[in-house]
């Protein structure tokens, strides 16, 4: 659209392109405020005098670069990678050109970004980096491989130390070496390099460990610089890759990540073609499965499932195949469902190694069977050394053998070299050092190897190894389950809305002939929530830049589903009779009455009691379809002459003294009180939050020792809706000088839970803000939500292993029972919590300083609830009901049905077992075929039927990937389906539904 033409005054137009541009001023919102990167034009001539000559261009910048020649990346040069020449030519002949023509890209940040002072630092917009050296050089070979044998020489004599005989003889083979080599005399170079090859020579016996050495670069997707300069490192990092596997046809290249490879297709698609030429050679080798190296904790299991989905199909697509290993070096934690999930996706395998960075204890195994929630096991290593980052030093290889818990059970260790985490990669020296040191007396057998031929050599060994059952806690980085409370909030959102989607775009297609399933669409989103969901990322640990950028794909996906929602409710209903109204759908698996807020004329909201079929729908009530009498208790709402207000709604009654803290939460039909004698629920409580280093992703187990309630003050609490269908009460609360929160208590008719909708204005510098609720509770463990089920931790501190996990993760529930009596705190959209004794806590917000000044300063809402419960929380319901605190009934406009018509699609006979998604299938070829995910959610053996009112042709089961299963043809008898779990079995079945009528 064409903007109106301003009278434009030249000085200030001048100087608003200046300040656009400028490096000092408006940086916060300017061009010069991004990232950005600028190019050289290196023209070059090699003197004739250096024929036969190795010849390297010469380039030390600060700022991370990249070579091009002849239109394409050749090689990324930085710094701090130690990659600091590009070779122009490893032998100048007489024929070559002299002169050549270079571009060199040259970013505004190191390999770990721009940050002042420290690593995890905001970016400086006043830093400057500078290019200090660009010359041509001739290179010696002889003399750098001369340096090398000495390098590793003197790193066996110190390693293996003076009580070592072969430590002696490294030492006086260098000592040697040194007299009879004369820096000046190139000629005496022969006689030290033989001593060097006579001492590498003598080889270990059989019985030698065997470390497998593989090319690794972990390049974080965003972390201290933003996704468009992942874009980049990729291509600095791989077309080096590219260039050492030229070099070295023995060198194997592990690569992760489908997202980072599909920016290489998309960005530089003559690399790609080259990673693809390697990979058909087996030196590039694309492992993990998952679309990025996500967290481990928080993203649900369907977003787990989604992660494999959406890689694996990637990478059969681009490299042919998919992957054998799950990979993901540096994430902080992993859910005990991830086994089940992997072998769910092909994948028995499994590499990392963060749980070398327990704080606490230290882990017993480096190889060892992990057994998840439902007794799915994989083979897990940890590399021995303890990095995806090694550079080939003997100290190194001493380490991964000394270090080894796994000694006597396996005799091979992976070894990953090259520099990570911004990117970097392998180099050459590290190459020479690793085949220098293939099979020396003295020192394990080095070999370059692949994943596939360590896990190989592994199984082989297997037979002797340990098992561990559940989660792999990281005992560190407890914070990242909280910090940046928006983007987790906005995830959970996301999340719910692209289920919402799936389901009703699927019933749709299964009802309406026209209908076209938004399959692109939904990958899309899927895909940028998939992206959002990388460990620095959803965790928070990242810097304003990266968390804008997630804010703004979530926002994406927000607006773009909600118009697929509404689309999709279109055509769900087209073609039944009756006006254009209201329609309530529920996307959940079960039959659900609840209060809902319709729409009215003119913004308002009138609440109406309404009931709704499993995944179905029904028509909005209007004012004249409203039932005189309630059909359950009314919610009566008492405010007494102290100040103190009771909501009672004959399931639960609440009673809230003055200031808003809950004095009072009894189960009405037994008379049980659920908040421990004297003391006060909802009591929000502050601590002092300084880590050691890591600020964004630590909190620290002092800092307990600082608790301080915040104290209301009496006369905030008010009656808000007055009973009948919802009573409520609200209040304000002073946080601090800077900070303070607004509450709404509400509790709504036949509601089994009373609701905290919850009001945050939050301007913190290093506190962090709980909830906390003293339970008349006296249980030795407390349920946690995980993703596709749940498991249990103590509530007591007995050992270090207990009380290392003083602050944990989970999803929408946890529960701390007795035998008949339980109470259960759900949310939607925290993740930190904990249990100690019996003190139920909901970790709130944080307010770290690095590497996001700004992470989480602002308002902030949120609702968490609290359910009483008789029996356990199993029978009672309350995995039921923090679905239903999740996923809200949609009110949406559409051609309703006739007033009296509701219809479901789905219902699951058994309330253990929850229809999770329904979706097309991926294959184009099956585009009326659905997906149905189904899990067992109680932790029980239970047989079910599955009821459709679908026209369903065909059932089988399949696995997560949406294969078929040969085996797993279902009957289907009066349509439903007879379907068996075992405890926290997740189950995929393929629905092929009968062509639609002409």
């Amino acid at each position: 659209m064409a903007v109106a033409p301003f009278l434009k005054h030249w000085r200030t137009t001048f100087e608003r392109v200046q300040k656009f541009v400028s490096p000092a001023y408006f940086t916060d919102c300017n061009l010069r405020g991004r990232w950005w990167t600028c190019w050289f034009r290196v023209e070059l001539v090699i003197p004739e005098a250096w024929v036969g000559q190795e010849v390297h261009l010469c380039w030390q910048s600060d700022g991370e670069s990249l070579v091009w020649r002849d239109g394409e990346p050749v090689q990324g040069l930085t710094n701090e990678g130690e990659k600091t020449s590009y070779v122009l030519t490893d032998k100048l002949k007489e024929g070559d050109p002299r002169s050549l023509t270079l571009y060199v890209e040259v970013a505004c940040n190191g390999l770990l970004g721009a940050g002042k002072g420290n690593i995890i630092a905001a970016p400086d917009p006043e830093k400057l980096f500078q290019l200090t050296q660009a010359r041509l050089a001739v290179f010696h070979r002889d003399v750098h491989k001369l340096l090398v044998d000495l390098e590793l020489l003197l790193g066996m004599a110190k390693g293996l130390g003076e009580h070592d005989q072969r430590s002696f003889q490294a030492l006086y083979t260098a000592n040697q070496m040194v007299n009879v080599c004369d820096p000046a005399q190139p000629e005496t170079y022969s006689a030290a390099k033989a001593l060097a090859s006579k001492f590498f020579g003598q080889h270990g016996g059989e019985s030698q460990h065997t470390i497998h050495a593989m090319g690794h670069c972990h390049i974080d997707t965003a972390w201290l610089w933003p996704f468009k300069e992942t874009v980049r490192k990729c291509a600095r990092s791989w077309s080096t890759t590219v260039r050492l596997m030229e070099q070295n046809t023995d060198f194997v290249f592990a690569c992760s990540q489908a997202q980072q490879l599909e920016w290489v297709k998309n960005h530089y698609p003559g690399l790609h073609a080259r990673l693809q030429e390697f990979a058909c050679r087996g030196q590039f080798v694309p492992v993990g499965g998952t679309w990025v190296e996500m967290d481990g904790n928080l993203p649900s299991g369907e977003s787990m499932v989604r992660q494999f989905l959406q890689g694996q199909n990637f990478f059969l697509q681009e490299f042919g195949k998919m992957c054998s290993e799950f990979w993901l070096p540096d994430t902080f934690g992993y859910s005990a469902q991830l086994p089940q999930i992997m072998s769910g996706c092909g994948i028995k395998r499994f590499l990392t190694q963060k749980l070398s960075w327990n704080l606490v204890n230290s882990f017993p195994h480096h190889t060892f069977f992990w057994e998840g929630l439902d007794g799915s096991r994989v083979l897990v290593h940890f590399p021995p050394g303890d990095s995806y980052g090694m550079q080939g030093s003997v100290e190194e290889v001493l380490k991964t053998v000394t270090n080894n818990r796994d000694k006597g059970r396996t005799n091979h260790s992976g070894f990953l070299f090259g520099f990570g985490d911004g990117g970097g990669g392998p180099t050459q020296t590290m190459l020479d050092r690793l085949k220098r040191l293939g099979n020396t007396d003295g020192l394990p057998r080095v070999q370059l190897s692949s994943p596939g031929q360590l896990f190989t050599a592994l199984e082989r060994d297997s037979v002797q190894l340990c098992t561990w059952v559940g989660e792999l806690f990281l005992e560190l980085h407890n914070g990242t389950y909280t910090t940046h409370a928006q983007l987790k909030k906005r995830n959970r959102e996301c999340e719910q809305i692209l289920h919402d989607v799936e389901m009703l775009s699927s019933l749709a297609l299964a009802r309406s002939a026209h209908f076209l399933y938004p399959a692109a669409q939904l990958q899309h989103l899927w895909r940028l929530l998939l992206l959002n969901q990388f460990h620095d990322v959803l965790t928070g640990s990242c810097i304003q830049l990266v968390a804008e950028d997630a804010m703004n794909y979530y926002e994406d996906i927000h607006s773009h589903g909600n118009t697929l929602l509404n689309a999709a409710a279109a055509a769900l209903c087209a073609g039944e009779p009756g006006p254009k109204g209201l329609l309530v759908i529920n996307t959940l698996p079960w039959k659900r009455t609840e209060v809902l807020a319709l729409p009215k004329p003119g913004g308002a909201h009138s609440l109406a009691l309404v009931t709704v079929p499993s995944v179905g729908y029904a028509p909005a009530p209007t004012p004249t379809s409203l039932q005189p009498l309630l059909p359950q208790q009314p919610v009566f709402v008492v405010q007494e002459t102290d100040g103190s207000v009771t909501l009672d709604n004959g399931i639960i009654r609440v009673r809230l003294d003055p200031t808003g803290c809950l004095t009072s939460l009894v189960l009405v039909a037994s008379g049980r009180e659920a908040i421990a004698e004297g003391a006060l629920g909802n009591q929000f409580v502050l601590f002092d939050d300084v880590p050691l280093y890591w600020d964004a992703w630590d909190v620290m187990d002092y800092h307990l020792e600082t608790r301080k309630p915040v104290r209301g003050q009496a006369g905030t609490l008010a009656v808000g809706t007055e009973g009948g269908l919802r009573g409520s009460a609200c209040f304000l609360l002073q946080i601090s000088p800077s900070s303070r929160l607004s509450q709404e208590v509400v509790l709504d008719i036949g509601c089994p839970y009373v609701r905290f909708h919850t009001e945050v204005h939050w301007h913190e510098a290093h506190k962090f803000l709980k909830v906390e609720f003293p339970a008349r509770i006296r249980s030795p463990q407390a349920t946690y939500e995980i993703q596709f089920g749940h498991l249990q931790r103590p509530t007591h501190y007995n050992t270090s292993w207990d009380w290392a996990r003083y602050e944990v993760w989970a999803h929408r529930w946890i529960d701390l029972s007795e035998c008949d009596f339980g109470l259960a705190l759900l949310n939607n959209c925290k993740y930190g919590t904990s249990v100690r004794g019996n003190v139920l806590s909901l970790s709130l917000l944080r307010a770290p300083k690095a590497p996001d000044v700004t992470a989480d300063m602002g308002r902030h809402e949120f609702t968490y609830a609290l359910m009483p419960h008789k029996g356990s929380f199993q029978e009672a319901g309350v995995i039921h009901a923090a679905y239903n605190l999740n996923f809200p009934l949609l009110a949406l406009s559409a051609p309703s049905p006739a007033p009296a018509t509701t219809w479901s699609a789905f219902s699951v006979s058994s309330p253990a077992v929850v229809l999770e998604t329904i979706k097309q299938a991926e294959k184009s070829h099956q585009p009326r075929t659905l997906v149905l995910r189904l899990y067992e959610a109680y932790g029980s053996h239970v047989d079910c039927w599955l009821y459709t009112s679908l026209p369903v042709q065909e059932a089988i089961l399949c696995d997560l990937l949406e294969q078929r299963d040969p085996t797993g043809h279902l009957s289907l008898q009066d349509n439903r389906l007879k379907l068996t779990f075992s405890p926290f079995q997740v189950k995929s079945l393929l629905l092929v539904l009968q062509p639609p009528p002409n």
